[in-house]
């Protein structure tokens, strides 16, 4: 094995693989509890509220997620908030996730037949209870495959970062091709490119073709 591949290996699972992963695990933790909260209470017939929360979802969804992270990173500081790049970056996937989860969780509440809302009301239970004992749980059985979806969304999404000066896997990639580089043009960096190229095509392979598969195996079963 050539001597340049246990490095350039290190390097990118050290530093891009896991930077990815948090990337992706702190957008899809803040897009569902944020995505679900709202999506609920949009089920509420008080046209102030709706409003306000069909607005936000207008808004992160209609915006592209490289506008919102640049605002994030680069608008922000002006008015003294400052973020890092994975910071921002998850601040930016997290707005728009949660949007997506709002709208699925709203049409999720909305499924579930009136017997149900009625048979809590019927034991005793408000709104609040109701719809935590009775309805979301029901209403998050069919929310499981458009989350899986979404994780594999914000995981491919995630190489944006790279444009506010993020090192996820893509990005790391490129800094090992660059490192890799001798004083002439022709160097091994650019000999090399297609395999380093290549491992993180295979390791964005390796974890959203299985989340894929399983979005589409739950989608089967719960809906």
């Amino acid at each position: 094995m050539p001597s340049w591949v246990g490095p350039v290996a290190e390097y990118m699972a050290r530093e891009g693989l896991v930077t990815t992963l948090k990337i992706a695990g702190l957008s899809v933790l803040g897009s569902a509890v944020v995505g679900v909260v709202l999506g609920t209470l949009l089920t509420i017939d008080f046209l102030p509220s709706r409003g306000l929360i069909r607005l936000y979802i207008e808004v992160w969804r209609g915006l592209p997620i490289l506008v919102t992270i640049f605002i994030i990173f680069f608008v922000l500081p002006s008015y003294g908030i400052r973020f890092t790049p994975v910071i921002s970056g998850s601040i930016g996937l997290t707005l728009w996730g949660s949007a997506q989860v709002a709208e699925a969780t709203r049409g999720a509440v909305v499924s579930i037949p009136r017997e149900q809302h009625e048979a809590a009301a019927a034991v005793g239970f408000g709104w609040v209870g109701s719809h935590t004992y009775v309805i979301l749980p029901q209403a998050l059985r069919r929310l499981l495959p458009p989350l899986v979806s979404l994780l594999v969304n914000v995981i491919q999404n995630s190489t944006l970062v790279a444009l506010i000066g993020g090192i996820e896997l893509l990005q790391a990639g490129k800094l090992q091709i660059e490192g890799l580089q001798l004083p002439p043009p022709t160097g091994i960096g650019e000999l090399h490119a297609f395999e380093i190229y290549g491992a993180v095509l295979g390791a964005f392979f390796c974890i959203s073709f299985p989340l894929t598969r399983l979005a589409a195996h739950l989608e089967k079963r719960l809906l």
